[in-house]
């Protein structure tokens, strides 16, 4: 080989391994980019709602249940057809951040935007990254949702988006430590804690000053998690509220059901450990907010009881409904005097937060729903008592807040006062808010005055006819 030969083929030699050390290079870039999206997607959570039991990852088609009708998520995998794979990465921003679709529309704040608002620009892209290049497209359709009017009506959401949406990311405070910032990133924005934990207004709004009291999220209640000391989680220690969003657990304080054990399930448990300490601290600092009915903390509330001798050897009666019913459908697993196991696996239902809390909606939701949360330490289950029309095994209302009223009378708040129409109240999805009624109110009146201008109209041409 002559030397100018020699020399070519070294050069293009060169120039091959530039072009794969390029690409490898780009190719890291890409995961990276990919991983760092995925890691967003986690820590918002967003499986747990677009992602079925045992379905397609990210196809959609879970109805959530609110008091305003069943809301679809949405298949957001890249499928063109069914998905959101036509979306630009700027129409994607306006979604996440402005609950605005690719066709314009008005996305409902089922989507938890207000809080995703805060995610930066740069999450947002990672995001977008992700589900483009690191979720399968499935060609799949979800059902649309459609609620009834007047909230069908989602031009509605651009008034309310105008009133209480902020488009703002996220500032952080120069005053407090990374980790403080870290953790109140995550907390207000991807994991969007205030959505449940909040209360709402007429308008179905945030209530910014009384932020993490409390509120109804379907059927269920996401307690307070201020620092208030007998309201709040003041009581807990640092350790505790990592190791409840690393595992929906903790002895002697409370267990994650519903859409607490679904965020714990899909999203808190992958979360690095310093990002769950970060969270922690930021929540301690939350202001308490008191409530004036409650004195004690729901978690220093009850103690082991049991009223089988009462009943023992006799003949099924109504002087003990709820104890025989506990007995007969809880003590197995929650034993005779309402202890639980060593081990925790079956709590105890004293120094229990769905026991001692002022409002027994957990309490019924969960003899409802049961629960049934996977996390790296296992799988926590509890079947479900409120079962179906056709269920045999299932107890009535009427069996259900029996049942409740034993457990807070001899484990809880000492309230007995739950109903049949509570239980309801529950199993049909919670309560209705206010926007709801006023809503119908308002169509009535409508209707009524529609009514009575077509009757007068009416009127008038009959007269007018006859003095013709």
């Amino acid at each position: 080989m002559g030397r100018s030969s020699l020399f070519r083929a070294v050069f293009i030699g060169f120039l091959g391994l530039g072009c794969t050390a390029s690409h490898a290079a780009g190719d890291s870039v890409e995961r990276n980019a990919i991983e760092r999206g995925k890691y967003v997607a986690i820590a918002a959570d967003c499986a747990a709602c677009h992602t079925l039991k045992g379905g397609k990852p990210y196809a959609g088609g879970l109805g959530i249940t609110s008091p305003v009708g069943t809301m679809y998520a949405s298949n957001i995998t890249p499928s063109k057809q069914f998905g959101i794979g036509q979306y630009t990465e700027k129409q994607f921003f306006d979604a996440v951040r402005h609950g605005i679709r690719r066709d314009g529309r008005n996305l409902y704040p089922g989507m938890p935007y207000t809080s995703y608002a805060l995610l930066t620009d740069e999450d947002i892209h990672f995001l977008y990254v992700y589900i483009m290049q690191g979720i399968a497209p499935v060609d799949e359709p979800s059902p649309e949702t459609d609620l009834p009017f007047p909230m069908n009506l989602r031009i509605s959401m651009a008034g309310w988006n105008l009133l209480f949406l902020s488009s703002h990311p996220y500032a952080p405070d120069a005053s407090k430590s990374a980790q403080w910032n870290r953790g109140r990133y995550l907390a207000e924005g991807a994991a969007h804690c205030s959505t449940c934990h909040s209360p709402r207004g007429l308008l179905m709004q945030e209530k910014k000053g009384s932020a993490l009291s409390g509120g109804f999220v379907g059927p269920w209640f996401a307690p307070n998690i201020t620092s208030d000391r007998i309201s709040g989680i003041g009581l807990w220690q640092h350790a505790d509220l990592v190791r409840y969003l690393r595992s929906g657990h903790v002895g002697g304080k409370a267990q994650a059901a519903g859409s607490m054990g679904e965020a714990v399930e899909y999203s808190f448990q992958h979360l690095t450990g310093d990002d769950l300490d970060a969270i922690a601290t930021y929540i301690q600092t939350v202001p308490g907010v008191r409530d004036a009915s409650e004195n004690v903390s729901r978690f220093q509330l009850g103690a082991a009881k049991s009223q089988v001798a009462a009943f023992r050897g006799t003949a099924p009666s109504e002087k003990s409904p709820g104890a025989q019913l506990f007995q007969g459908n809880c003590a197995s697993c929650h034993l005779y005097d309402g202890q639980g196991t060593r081990d925790g696996y079956y709590p105890s239902l004293f120094h229990n937060s769905a026991t001692g809390h002022s409002k027994p909606t957990n309490l019924i939701a969960v003899i409802l729903n049961g629960v049934n949360r996977s996390t790296v330490s296992g799988q926590v289950y509890m079947p479900a008592f409120g079962g179906n029309p056709n269920d045999l095994n299932a107890l009535s209302d009427a069996q259900i807040a029996a049942l409740a009223n034993y457990v807070l009378s001899a484990y809880g708040n000492g309230d007995p006062s739950v109903t049949a129409d509570d239980v309801s109240v529950v199993r049909q999805g919670g309560p209705r808010p206010h926007l709801v009624a006023a809503a119908r109110v308002g169509m009535a009146m409508a209707a009524l005055a529609v009514a009575g201008t077509i009757a007068l109209l009416v009127r008038r041409r009959r007269r007018h006819m006859r003095q013709r």
